[in-house]
């Protein structure tokens, strides 16, 4: 499979993550604090959407020769420097690493108050990512 179709379908799977979250933007916080099915599949869905992120930054940052990440957050600040999508972007996005490091790592302590907040008020931080990406991929081959 080409570089092209391997970001394509990463693109896609993110999609469908965050159409999932999305879809339950409609929930109150009360209805996500007791229902554990619920926000556990909200966890994982922004856990894969965010997975999905890092892995097409990795596949950019090979694609383009770039200097190796030192961390996930590192791979944002590097596609941002590289004009992947704008520099002020790369700011403010970049600290989604720590939330997708706290999903991975610290599953226990997912703040119900954070969790929330990034359902209501960052999906389209995810959705500008992955324009930019498909701009990219527009230009590839």
């Amino acid at each position: 499979m080409k570089q092209r179709e391997k970001l394509l379908l990463k693109l896609r799977n993110m999609k469908k993550y965050v159409d999932f979250l999305k879809s339950r933007r409609n929930i109150t916080k009360e209805k996500l604090k007791k229902d554990y099915t619920l926000r556990s599949a909200i966890e994982r869905n922004f856990h894969m959407a965010l997975e999905s992120v890092f892995d097409i930054g990795e596949m950019i940052i090979s694609i383009r020769e770039l200097r190796k990440p030192e961390d996930y957050k590192d791979i944002i600040e590097i596609l941002g420097e590289e004009g992947i999508f704008p520099q002020r972007f790369a700011e403010k996005f970049a600290p989604a690493a720590g939330f997708r490091n706290i999903l991975v790592h610290r599953y226990a302590e997912v703040k119900l108050n954070e969790l929330y907040r990034h359902l209501m008020e960052d999906l389209e931080d995810l959705d500008f990512f992955a324009k930019c990406i498909a701009e990219f991929v527009e230009k590839l081959d």
